[in-house]
């Protein structure tokens, strides 16, 4: 998703979604949520968004640390500043309801549910562009160390974020912890990508 026009119009699909989601969350808390609402459009306690926003910094931490260690930092892709505008504030918005949101399997007991989870996370590591690449020259795979590493850390990322989901710490199950821990996640990604150059171009 390279294209300006098109982060701007994901990034204005992602907006209005949240603002769908809050518009239900606000129904919610009067007691008449509708029957369609958003999935996770719930309240949540600061205490479940601190302990998952704690969690993917930490995440990221062992990350950064782990590719530093094995001398894969260079290789970081690089981003434009309209990009990080959009996977700060649109693509959590888009990526939670989609998989932390609708994915979810909670009818079938905890096994059934994991199992799921784990299978989620494993779509959701594979659908970022660290194994491949779909660019002017086609579409090619990337196998790289890198590239499994970085597969590994989203996977590890959306393993978190379920369970900052389903965790008994968000007794509503609200997607807020999520959508608050994702941007935070971001947001260190474009503050480390800055910080050693990546972030190159405004669009």
């Amino acid at each position: 998703m390279n294209h300006p026009l098109l982060i701007v119009l994901m990034t204005v699909a992602g907006l209005y979604a949240g603002w769908l989601w809050l518009a239900d969350r606000r129904a919610w808390r009067t007691g008449a949520a509708p029957p369609g609402a958003l999935p996770g459009a719930t309240e949540a306690p600061a205490r479940a968004i601190g302990i998952a926003v704690a969690g993917v910094l930490l995440i990221l931490a062992g990350e950064t640390l782990g590719e530093n260690a094995l001398g894969l930092a260079a290789q970081q892709s690089r981003m434009t500043w309209l990009f990080a505008l959009y996977s700060v504030t649109a693509a959590p918005i888009i990526e939670e309801l989609i998989f932390r949101g609708w994915i979810v399997v909670t009818s079938r007991g905890h096994a059934v549910m994991w199992v799921a989870t784990a299978v989620a996370s494993i779509g959701f590591a594979l659908l970022h562009p660290f194994l491949w690449r779909w660019d002017d020259a086609g579409f090619a795979f990337t196998f790289s160390a890198k590239g499994w590493f970085s597969m590994g850390a989203v996977f590890a990322t959306s393993i978190w974020l379920y369970a900052a989901r389903l965790a008994a710490w968000n007794p509503q199950r609200s997607l807020l912890p999520c959508f608050a821990a994702h941007a935070a996640k971001n947001f260190g990604v474009v503050a480390i990508k800055a910080a050693a150059g990546f972030v190159v171009g405004a669009w």
